[in-house]
C-alpha cells in the first residue's frame, strides 16, 4: 500500500496510507487513513495542485454535497 507524507503549513509531518483514489468533476481525490489495516481515522483529500507544481497540494473535503458525490 502506498504511503504518503504530508507537511501541513510547516507543522510536524504526518504519514497516511492511500486506500483509494478517483477523479470526479475534473479533480483527483484520495481516501487516506492513518493505519494500513483496521480501524483508524480516514479522510478524503482533494488535489488542488496546478500542473507545474513541484509538490502536491491537498485540501480535506468537508463539504457535505462534495462528500456525497
Amino acid at each position: 500500500m502506498e504511503k504518503i507524507i504530508f507537511s501541513p503549513n510547516g507543522e510536524e509531518q504526518v504519514e497516511f496510507y492511500v486506500l483509494e483514489q478517483t477523479r470526479i468533476g475534473g479533480f483527483n481525490y484520495i481516501l487516506v487513513s492513518d493505519v494500513e489495516d483496521g480501524d483508524g481515522e480516514a479522510l478524503i483529500l482533494k488535489d488542488l495542485s496546478e500542473e507545474n507544481d513541484t509538490e502536491a497540494v491537498y485540501e480535506i473535503v468537508s463539504d457535505d454535497s462534495e462528500l456525497m458525490a
